[in-house]
């Protein structure tokens, strides 16, 4: 596979090595003349790098080189990390004395003029190399390209028609999309709008283009707009050649003089002849394939089409939700989704078979509904797929193709994941990184942003932008710009964090960009690669021991499936070797001990000390005392998520303590707990607040001082009979509000209507709640209401049918099943 975020690696390394704060780091260590020479030689191949992505899937020699490349980068990272850990080793003995007492063990007792001559050996090596590998730069003929200014080549250009009989499954969206067009939207300001923008949203190979060519060609259609255009957009939102296309529609496909005339005209001029060609006609224009963001151009193009007639319709196909909302002036832009397994059936037989032999081979059939579980629905996998097999009708080939992973198919160009892969290349470098990640996780995970959060961080891929902002802030904008290009679905936005998923399809593109960095090990798993970075683990069992195992560079071990995580046999044969490790799941793991390097569960008492670990950003306490050792964790300056749970014994938790970056506090299974100031003295930066198993909530202070009140976002409650009293002083920051597991909770207290900036509210496992507040109306910022497990709501809120289903039926997004 070709190699992919080279330059983004090299970005981040000359963006460290030029930082004031580096080089200060790197004189206290001792290597700054070092790595100023690894800066030189770095930026002499930087400099080319964009050339030699763009042009590698020409050239296995230049695939082999940026290879090389890589593997050099990332011993520089080690190298890095090196500095880094005895800059902090250095700050920490001078803070706190030597390290020498217990919590010593986590920090390096070598001598620094040793350190200083290996690492100093080291950069000189990984300078060498470089500097061997730069000597080929040029026998490539590469250009010098500084900024990350690539242009991504999209699909060809589109046309409008389509034979209707050869679509299938896409009769009720043509019919939505039809209404849409015929019905005029209101306009509380001026009556109705002039022209109306219709987004159709999916991301490739949904079908959206072929959707907009069934509406484009109905006789309906036809009939209501006199005028109709269809520009294929693509690379270019260039606003003279938008003109050309709606001024003649054959001016792509046709050379005529007369055509070429208009070429020459200025834009002056064509812009009178656009307008001669609207004014007063009613049109209707598809802008088929549009991936411009700017919206300037979008403004100059909408001024220019809007002499059009009343009624005029625009259709615009886009993969970019943010494109949809930019450019679309109707309610929701439509969202298409998957066809039907039915559908998908007919489809793949229609490209598998001739016409009429299908009937000649039912168990080639059979095979083919699974093979269909691949696509899930989606048409363009359906046709690669079933055109790959066409003609061929031996059983163990079909079966082949069942049993492959799509990346591990042939793919042309027009295919399911080139066309995919059309929206990856179009990402800026810092988004490919994370996006290739989420391949470590198995498909139809259920994600969450926090877990996400970290393993990004871990990896180093979120730079913090200014102090404002915390890493779980710039993962929360990646996340965001994924949903913009449809890459995430099902999301739930919970205020300071989201749960989604990614299509299957879309997960087969993160395993196909990611290939040879990261690796999901199962029981088919016969080998890993030596330069693999991220490792996850989906099986238990696993034979750890007839895998190889001199993976030193690995820098994250996953465990992502519940209910299986590591053992200590795998400890021993795999993570004490991880030198570089920065990112270790142990979630459900069946250890009984842990190496003392690790840590374990259960204390009888919190490690002394602990303020060492002053860059430590999440902290989870599990012990026996009853009292923390406040002094310590008061110290913990980068403190943004704090975990309290299954403390029995705790009675109090920070009178004196003051944390001022703490975004997110948890409190389980602390039946002892007598109180906990929630004010913003105590936590000025608190935004969630998740509690469990509270017996009754007389720890849970009501601060006197409104002005001290928390601008609490979200909150989350587990294992309560009633809900506390004391939470409705949030009612006017609080977002989010989850109740789950309370399975004694019969009645939801009133004053939950007063929650005006509520947007979201989930409840699951609370089989005895009877009903929601009478005025839920109230809530007029909910937006999505979900409802899982709860048994006796069920029956009365369900949709369409239920009693009380008219109070909640004005929330826009509502989900209530069993």
């Amino acid at each position: 596979m070709a190699e992919s975020f080279i330059f983004s690696i090299a970005e981040s390394l000359t963006v460290k090595l030029a930082s004031r704060a580096y080089e200060e780091a790197s004189r206290v260590v001792g290597v700054y003349d070092d790595l100023q020479e690894l800066k030189n030689s770095l930026s002499y191949v930087k400099a080319v790098l964009l050339d030699a992505e763009q042009k590698q899937e020409q050239s296995h020699e230049l695939q082999e080189w940026l290879k090389q490349i890589k593997l050099i980068f990332y011993d520089a990272e080690n190298v890095l990390d090196q500095v880094d850990c005895q800059t902090l080793r250095k700050q920490v003995i001078r803070d706190y004395g030597t390290p020498k007492d217990k919590v010593g063990r986590f920090f390096s007792s070598s001598n620094p003029l040793v350190f200083r001559y290996k690492l100093a050996h080291q950069i000189k090596e990984i300078k060498k190399r470089l500097d061997k590998v730069a000597a080929d730069r040029d026998k490539f003929g590469l250009q010098v390209i500084d900024v990350d200014r690539r242009v991504v080549h999209k699909r060809e250009m589109t046309y409008s028609h389509v034979v209707e009989s050869d679509v299938i499954g896409r009769a009720h969206d043509k019919k939505k999309i039809i209404k849409l067009l015929m019905e005029p939207i209101l306009d509380n300001n001026a009556g109705y709008k002039h022209i109306s923008v219709i987004p159709i949203v999916g991301f490739g190979g949904l079908g959206k283009t072929t959707l907009a060519k069934l509406v484009f060609n109905d006789k309906r259609v036809t009939k209501s707009f006199p005028l109709k255009r269809w520009v294929s957009v693509s690379d270019d939102f260039n606003i003279k050649s938008l003109i050309l296309k709606i001024i003649n529609p054959l001016s792509d496909f046709a050379s005529s003089t007369g055509q070429q005339n208009l070429r020459d005209l200025e834009i002056e001029q064509l812009q009178h002849r656009l307008r001669n060609v609207l004014e007063g006609q009613k049109f209707l224009l598809v802008l088929d394939d549009v991936w411009n963001e700017d919206r300037v151009k979008w403004v100059e193009l909408q001024h220019l089409i809007s002499v059009g007639a009343q009624g005029s319709k625009v259709i615009v196909t886009t993969r970019s939700q943010s494109i949809a909302s930019m450019m679309g002036t109707v309610a929701n832009p439509y969202h298409l989704k998957g066809l039907s397994p039915k559908d998908s059936l007919r489809l793949f037989v229609r490209w598998a078979f001739k016409e009429g032999e299908e009937g000649k081979y039912p168990d080639l059939i059979e095979i083919g509904r699974e093979i269909l579980k691949k696509c899930k629905g989606v048409p363009l996998a359906v046709r690669t797929l079933g055109s790959s097999l066409f003609s061929k009708h031996d059983i163990q080939e079909w079966e082949s193709l069942r049993d492959k992973e799509i990346w591990n198919l042939p793919q042309k160009e027009d295919d399911i994941l080139p066309a995919l892969k059309l929206s990856y290349d179009e990402m800026p470098s810092h988004l490919r990184q994370c996006f290739a990640l989420l391949s470590l996780y198995p498909k139809n995970h259920h994600f969450n942003s926090f877990g996400v959060a970290s393993l990004w961080g871990a990896a180093g891929l979120l730079p913090l932008q200014s102090k404002d902002k915390t890493m779980v802030d710039v993962a929360h904008q990646y996340l965001r710009d994924f949903m913009a290009r449809s890459f995430l679905h099902d999301v739930s936005d919970c205020g300071t964090f989201y749960f989604f998923g990614i299509h299957d399809l879309v997960h087969d593109l993160a395993v196909y960009v990611a290939k040879d960095v990261c690796q999901l090990v199962n029981s088919n798993t016969q080998d890993i690669s030596e330069n693999v970075l991220h490792l996850s683990f989906v099986e238990n069992g696993l034979p750890y021991s007839s895998i190889k195992t001199s993976l030193q560079g690995v820098r994250s071990i996953l465990f992502p499936v519940n209910n299986q995580g590591a053992s200590e046999a795998f400890l021993d044969a795999w993570v004490l070797n991880c030198k570089y490790l920065r990112y270790l799941d142990l979630s459900d793991s069946t250890c009984e001990t842990l190496p003392e390097s690790i840590g374990c569960s259960n204390l009888e008492t919190v490690p002394k000390k602990l303020r060492k670990l002053i860059s430590l950003q999440r902290l989870e306490i599990t012990t026996k005392q009853s009292i923390l050792p406040e002094s310590d964790i008061a110290k913990l300056n980068c403190l943004e998520v704090l975990c309290v749970q299954n403390c029995v014994n705790l009675e109090s938790l920070f009178f004196e303590t003051r944390l001022p970056k703490l975004r997110t506090l948890e409190v389980g299974g602390c039946a002892s707990l007598k109180s906990l100031p929630l004010d913003t003295h105590h936590f000025p930066q608190l935004e969630t607040l998740a509690i469990s198993g509270v017996g009754n909530e007389d720890w849970l202070h009501r601060s006197e001082d409104t002005n001290a009140v928390l601008r609490l976002k979200t909150i989350v409650l587990s294992e309560m009979v009633t809900l506390p009293h004391s939470l409705q002083q949030y009612a006017s920051t609080l977002q989010t509000l989850v109740i789950v597991g309370c399975y004694e909770l019969e009645v939801l207290p009133e004053w939950l209507s007063n929650l005006s900036s509520l947007k979201f509210l989930f409840m699951a496992g609370c089989p005895k709640l009877k009903s929601l507040p009478s005025d839920i109306h109230r809530l007029t910022s909910l937006q999505v209401l979900r409802i899982i497990n709860c048994t006796k709501l069920y029956g009365k809120y369900e949709p369409q049918v239920g009693e009380c289903w008219p109070m909640i039926s004005h929330i826009k997004h509502t989900d209530i099943r069993k």
